[in-house]
């Protein structure tokens, strides 16, 4: 059962529904952004042990399967291409390509991540490391997958979900078999970022976008 959210709670996801609706303007309905975020709060509440960070939780998820939602229903010869990072946690490695992927290449790829055990937070040292090259992915916040997601996606990157990660017939899937940073010193964390902007770079020239750095 999902838990159920408190009157200032609810004013929050009330406000967060207000924000979407404005930034889908044109391209959704209310009623579809109202119902996509209140199935993301069911969703993320029903595995929650607190209901205080729901409604920006709620939010950032519906956002994602609302943008996703745009390009299912868009002409895809005119969208820009699209990744899914997928990891167990989204803490980690997911967190760090993403990271990766949105700074090298802008606005030109479309960037989604997600994990099959989302943890609660970014792993620090994940965060520490990219800093360190001047990305900050401290705002991030681990999150499930959801199908939108997933069939929007022109290129899914599994990194140690195993059977947990969704499949999809016709989808293109690459899995990348990468050291996972959980428990790890930030000298052991480095050569993982480093690995994962090497075959960040190499996907980006498989899809034809230029690194901007």
């Amino acid at each position: 059962m999902p838990l159920e959210l408190n009157t200032a709670q609810e004013l929050q996801l009330s406000e967060a529904a207000v924000r979407l609706q404005r930034h889908f303007d044109g391209q959704l309905n209310s009623e579809t952004v109202e119902r996509f975020l209140r199935e993301s709060a069911d969703h993320l509440s029903a595995r929650a042990e607190t209901g205080n960070w729901i409604p920006l939780l709620a939010e950032r998820f519906a956002r994602d399967r609302l943008r996703a939602l745009v390009r299912l229903e868009s002409d895809g010869a005119l969208l820009n291409p699209s990744v899914l990072f997928l990891c167990v946690h989204n803490a980690g490695r997911s967190q760090m390509a993403a990271g990766w992927m949105r700074h090298l290449a802008g606005d030109d790829v479309d960037v989604f991540s997600g994990g099959s055990e989302p943890a609660e937070s970014v792993n620090p040292a994940a965060v520490a490391v990219m800093a360190e090259k001047g990305i900050d992915i401290s705002g991030e916040i681990p999150q499930p997958w959801a199908d939108e997601i997933v069939r929007a996606a022109d290129v899914v990157v599994t990194m140690g979900c195993g059977d947990a990660c969704p499949l999809f017939p016709g989808k293109r899937y690459v899995d990348w078999e990468i050291d996972d940073p959980s428990g790890k010193s930030l000298d052991e964390v480095r050569p993982i970022r480093d690995e994962l902007e090497r075959r960040v770079r190499a996907l980006m020239v498989e899809l034809e976008v230029p690194a901007r750095v």
